[in-house]
């Protein structure tokens, strides 16, 4: 593996880090940052990615519709409080053509109530494309293909 590899490796691996933090931290208005202005965020259950069907659980087309997402999460969303912790593996580096950049992360999101045990939320990966821009690694998509056959009673937080 080249020095340039390795480094681009640590990139993407620090991007999803920062990512999981701040969703695990409830920092929801740094999310949409996460994504370049036209950026896609979308959660789709295995079954309909591996036939190729188009129906998904969540499907935001673009940083004001992840601003928007933010806005129902922290302004107008009743739920139970509950924490989460993203575990996530290394990234895997699935090619890169000049800017664009092509890879996959599995993950696996914990859910805490207060006073309660912890759960397995959502199990699957991220098939993302990232551009590179002056601040950094953004996403241009991020496809949550969740392997969970069940989804624990509604997705609120972002995966």
């Amino acid at each position: 593996m080249t020095m340039e590899r390795l480094l681009l490796q640590l990139e993407i691996d620090q991007l999803n880090a920062a990512y999981a933090a701040a969703l695990d931290e409830k920092r929801f208005d740094d999310w949409p940052g996460f994504f370049l202005e036209d950026g896609n965020y979308t959660v789709q259950a295995r079954e309909n990615h591996d036939r190729g069907l188009p129906l998904a659980l969540i499907a935001l087309e673009s940083q004001g519709m992840l601003k928007d997402r933010v806005y129902g999460i922290t302004q107008t969303i009743y739920h139970g409080p509950y924490y989460t912790r993203h575990v996530l593996s290394p990234a895997q580096l699935l090619g890169q053509e000049g800017n664009l950049i092509r890879a996959q992360t599995h993950y696996a999101v914990f859910r805490t109530r207060p006073g309660d045990a912890s759960e397995v939320y959502n199990v699957g990966r991220y098939i993302d494309a990232m551009e590179r821009t002056t601040a950094g690694l953004k996403f241009r998509s991020r496809l949550c293909v969740y392997d969970s056959e069940m989804v624990l009673n509604s997705l609120i937080y972002p995966v």
